[in-house]
């Protein structure tokens, strides 16, 4: 029970990935990240989405990059999201997929960081 209250929700609809996309960004060499607070009207709890183009390669590398950035995003956002956030990770060609898992975690970490850093 107490697992799925942590869990962060999936972003799925376009909108929700455009609206991301005209807010704060951090760019990392494993990833980007794009992050927008909600308006207190939207949904409830931590929200992320995951995209690569095909710039990353086929749909094979894609999907692999895909794979770690939900994984990087399931160890760090439960302790490190906010409630009323979305989150949007961007792979990036050739580091996504080669990064080491641990400075992925630690880009992430240092990433939100540095969203939340102004007090909002």
């Amino acid at each position: 029970m107490s697992t799925e209250e942590t869990i962060p929700q999936t972003l799925t609809r376009r909108s929700d990935f455009l609206r991301a996309a005209r807010s704060r960004h951090v760019a990392r060499p494993g990833f980007i990240l794009q992050a927008r607070k909600r308006t207190p009207d939207e949904a409830d709890g931590v929200r992320i989405g995951y995209t690569c183009s095909k710039k990353v390669g086929n749909a094979v590398r894609r999907n692999r990059a895909k794979r770690r950035l939900r994984a990087v995003a399931r160890d760090v956002l439960p302790g490190c999201g906010r409630d009323g956030w979305d989150y949007v990770l961007i792979g990036r060609p050739e580091t996504t997929q080669n990064q080491p898992f641990d400075e992925m975690v630690d880009d992430l970490k240092t990433a939100l960081e540095k969203i939340h850093g102004n007090g909002t």
